[in-house]
Formats: structure tokens, sequence, C-alpha cells
């Protein structure tokens, strides 16, 4: 268990977390073919990429074939493969870039710093399209955000029917409330953010039914999915205690029930090792307190995977 000041410590590093990155326009887009200023920015890792469509259409205007291509069908790729925009930058950064992720090595430290990455991949090299959109991988989003909006939203409702068996929490926000925690995420205002999330999280006093996690598996091109960079997102009931005990649910017993063969032991990683905002996460961790501590904005555990050897 974790102390209130470490709780604090803990969700301040994820708040303040970031990845630099640099962005260049695509080499058939630019009327320098591969000459154009890159754009930098240190952007954080619970925000969205398509936030940053505007002013990197304008940014990039002056080096585009077609200037009038609307900034709204932007997208971005990494070694040529496209990244989905509705993935926090974070959960991108950790699945597709390579970078080894950090060691915690116990759950009792006093100081949870921000993890470091090997300067190797900093900072993060993307490539920013405004035309040929990858329809059979990537939903296109409209000029007013409502793609975007609604699958945020749609996302926290999954997460609040998980936590409660019904989704009244997210439903029953206020017209205000509901504008501004969608505004607090666009802006990475975490003083709005919080007080709306407290009410979601912990809706009515009611005990947590189930516990919103998903873990994201490297997998194989298949022959109906053809693309590099497949993932395979895997997730189920998982329930805060084991099955017909008191003993709290960790992370370990989590996996070893989802995912037995990569994960024999319930205590040790041996095949693989579970990674949340740039961190390897101790199997012991339970899953309740993850949820409460270190949850993504959408009120999702995004796990992703990071094989071993």
């Amino acid at each position: 268990m974790t102390s209130q000041r470490q709780s604090i410590s803990l969700q301040d590093a994820i708040w303040d977390g970031s990845v630099p990155l640099e962005i260049r326009l695509s080499p058939e887009e630019c009327r320098t073919y591969d000459n154009s200023d890159p754009y930098l920015i240190q952007y954080p890792r619970l925000s969205y990429l398509p936030f940053l469509l505007s002013r990197l259409h304008g940014f990039f205007t002056p080096f585009l074939i077609n200037p009038d291509v609307a900034h709204h069908g932007g997208w971005f790729s990494y070694e040529d493969v496209p990244l989905k925009w509705h993935y926090p930058l974070g959960l991108l950064y950790d699945l597709f870039s390579g970078a080894a992720p950090a060691q915690i090595n116990n759950a009792d430290k006093d100081d949870h710093n921000s993890p470091s990455q090997p300067p190797s991949t900093l900072p993060w090299r993307l490539i920013l399209h405004f035309t040929d959109w990858p329809g059979d991988q990537l939903v296109q989003p409209d000029a007013e955000g409502k793609v975007l909006h609604d699958a945020f939203i749609n996302s926290v409702k999954e997460a609040d029917f998980l936590r409660n068996g019904t989704a009244k929490g997210i439903m029953s926000l206020s017209k205000d409330d509901s504008t501004q925690l969608w505004n607090a995420v666009q802006e990475h205002n975490r003083s709005v953010f919080d007080p709306i999330s407290q009410k979601l999280l912990y809706a009515q006093g009611a005990p947590l039914r189930h516990i919103p996690l998903k873990i994201y598996l490297p997998s194989s091109p298949t022959a109906s999915e053809p693309s590099t960079g497949h993932l395979r997102v895997v997730q189920s009931l998982i329930t805060p205690f084991l099955q017909g005990t008191k003993e709290p649910q960790t992370l370990g017993t989590a996996l070893h029930a989802l995912l037995p063969t990569l994960f024999p032991s319930r205590r040790t990683p041996i095949l693989a090792r579970p990674v949340l905002h740039g961190a390897v996460v101790p199997m012991s961790s339970q899953v309740e307190g993850l949820l409460r501590e270190v949850a993504y904005l959408d009120g999702w555990l995004h796990v992703g995977l990071v094989m071993m050897g």
C-alpha cells in the first residue's frame, strides 16, 4: 500500500509526464520533399495527438504542396505504422517507440520520479500526413471534433459501467461538468479534471465491481491484418478480489488469468513485463490501487507488454 504522500507524488509524476516529439511533414506532401522544418514540442503523455493538428497545419502550411487540405484530416505514423489517434500519446510511445521502460524496484519508495528514456529514442520522431488516409486502419475524425469527443466519452462510459455495473455516473453528470471534463482533457488541466473524475471513480460510494483493464500485446501480422505494428488488445471481467475470496487481485493474478502462457507465474515476469506510463509495474501491485492512482484520463488501465529476452 502507498501512503497518501506517495500517492500524490505518483499522480503528480504521471500528470507531469511528457514525451519530446519531433514531427516532420510527409515528404510526399512537402514542396521541398524532405527539407521542411521539424515541429518540436514536449507533449503530455496523457494527451492525444489530434489536439495538435490545428497548430501543425498552420506551422506546415508554407511547406504543403496543397495548403488547402483540412487540418482534421491529418494523421501520424511511426516507421510507416499509422498511429491510432484515440490512444493517449504515452501509450503509443510505450507500444511503438522501442524505448526500454523504467524499472521500479518496489512500491515502497518515497519518491516516484518521472521515468527517463534512453537518449536514442528521444525525441520521438513522427511523420505527419494530410492525405491518403489509411481508412482500413483508422476511423477518420470530423472537422468539429465530434468523433474524437465521442470516442473518449464512450471509453469513459465503458469504464464507468465496468466499475459500477451501470453508466449512471457519467450519464448523470451535469452538462457543465461534461463540458468541463472534455475541455480539461483537451487543455491538460488537472485542477478542472480531478474533481469531476473523482465523482466518477467514487460514484455513490459503491464498491468496485470490475477493473477497467486493457492489455496490449504485440502480435504478428495476419492475412486479415497484414500491416506491421499490429496489436492484440486483451480484456476481460477482472474483479478487485480473487473469486470467492477476500484476497486482493494483483496485476500478476490478473495477467495469469488472462494470458497464462505468457504469464505462467503470478509473482514473477518470465516472458514479458507489464508497462504502464513508461514504467514496469510490479506484479504484486493491487489492481484496485492502480485504478485509483494511475488510470488514464478515460478511466482505464492501459497496460502494454514488453517481451523479455
